[in-house]
């Protein structure tokens, strides 16, 4: 019985160990930014950007009338990451000296994760028609970022 006892305390001993091991923090993780900015926009926004306007469109010709929009899962995945992309980026762009200033840039940075956001939220729905619309918001959230600091990255 002893033995038993003492089994299941050393279990108890362990498990709280455990337990608190895993919830002590963990040293603090210093990130070290690797790209510029324009690689983050040529590598990350630009292609989740238009994967995301070309994901719901209606192109009238000669044939007739062409609607595209995403109709498998793989499709709805693959755009729910380009929205995730863009959340991701406009976080990036919040980190160290990326950071061109603490107004505008961060407002952009942040209207950036909003549209990424709003769309991915449209994707997990499955509504075409709301990622149509955010495609719109997405743009604007680019073209005035680009008036006022394209140049300076």
């Amino acid at each position: 019985m002893a033995l038993f006892v003492g089994g299941i305390a050393f279990v108890v001993a362990g498990a709280r160990a455990e337990r608190f091991s895993r919830a002590a923090p963990s040293a603090a993780i210093t990130l070290v930014p690797v790209a510029s900015v324009k690689q983050i926009m040529n590598g990350i926004v630009a292609p989740a950007a238009m994967s995301v306007f070309d994901a719901v469109s209606t192109v009238v010709t000669a044939e007739g009338i062409k609607e595209t929009v995403p109709t498998t899962d793989a499709e709805w995945e693959a755009l729910g990451n380009s929205a995730a992309a863009l959340v991701e980026a406009g976080n990036l762009m919040l980190i160290g000296q990326r950071t061109v200033d603490q107004g505008e840039w961060v407002t952009m940075s942040k209207a950036l994760i909003d549209a990424g956001t709003r769309t991915l939220r449209a994707v997990e729905e499955k509504n075409p028609q709301k990622v149509f619309e955010l495609g719109e918001t997405l743009y604007e959230a680019c073209d005035n970022c680009h008036r006022k600091y394209q140049r300076t990255f």
